[in-house]
């Protein structure tokens, strides 16, 4: 059974991986392949949010939450193939929210559990839908296939050294963390070295996009390997309240959509705000 599940991960690594970031090359139409890959993650993995909450709380309608998710991913795709400002996600996103208040108040007969309907789906709506669309604000840039290029590699790389450290050097470091016991000391150093050692690569083939000293493309790994293991740490907060092992089955070897991309979701963020002070102000 473990070598099942090791097999498993090797082959997302040695073909999933290379498939998705091969899409960062397409540049057809500022990246509207990868817009759409967006889009379908962002669907599955509101919906598999929103499922993981709803076993323990009240929510509102699954379709009205996953097409509210949807809007400011489209917002993003728009934004990039017609060249519009990349604000217009922030106003998809706060128009999303709106209308979420006004459907609990105009559809409630009791308001008992108005709170956490309404808690929960902007949650949904918020680490499904909005955290992702700043790939979208990449896409946007300048460079932006050698940006998209290292920040999927620099992810993948710290997710795969964090498993692959763990396996061989962490039996008796686990448990640091409560919420991922499976999780070692050895499985984090891991994942800081291949985020650090991704960024150094990049820096070293793209001298002039990620121009500057190497102390820059240092800090950039750190701070994405501390934000991809956050994110993968806060997603098993949402299925250990909720008492599940995995988002969904989806994907063999690893669960759902959202155990494979929980990383990429929260160092989107991260990642578009450092590369802009980074690389883009004097």
């Amino acid at each position: 059974m473990r070598i099942s599940k090791v097999l498993q991960r090797l082959l997302i690594f040695f073909i999933g991986i290379p498939v998705i970031i091969g899409f960062v090359y397409i540049d057809f139409k500022n990246h509207l392949p990868i817009h759409v890959l967006i889009l379908l993650f962002s669907f599955v993995g509101a919906d598999e949010l929103y499922t993981i909450l709803q076993k323990k709380h009240e929510m509102l309608p699954k379709p009205f939450i996953l097409a509210l998710s949807l809007l400011s991913p489209v917002c993003g795709m728009f934004c990039a193939v017609f060249g519009l400002p990349p604000e217009y996600i922030t106003y998809g996103f706060t128009f999303s929210c709106i209308l979420l208040f006004t459907y609990d108040a105009f559809s409630a007969k009791s308001f008992s559990a108005s709170n956490t309907k309404i808690a929960g789906g902007i949650l949904v709506i918020f680490y499904a839908g909005f955290l992702v669309t700043f790939i979208s604000r990449i896409t946007m840039l300048e460079n932006s296939t050698t940006f998209l290029a290292t920040f999927l590699f620099m992810v993948f790389i710290c997710d795969s050294l964090a498993w692959l450290f763990g396996m061989l050097f962490g039996k008796n470091n686990r448990g640091v963390v409560a919420v991922s016991p499976n999780k070692s000391i050895a499985g984090f150093i891991g994942g800081f070295l291949g985020a650090i050692a991704a960024a150094v690569l990049s820096h070293q083939v793209w001298p002039a996009v990620f121009h500057g000293t190497v102390l820059k493309s240092v800090v950039l790994g750190l701070v994405i390997a501390c934000s991809a293991i956050i994110g993968d740490l806060v997603e098993s907060v949402f299925k250990r309240s909720a008492g599940v092992k995995d988002s969904g089955t989806i994907i063999p070897g690893r669960g759902g959509v959202l155990d494979s991309v929980d990383s990429i979701f929260a160092s989107a963020p991260v990642f578009y705000i450092l590369i802009q002070i980074l690389y883009f102000r004097n």
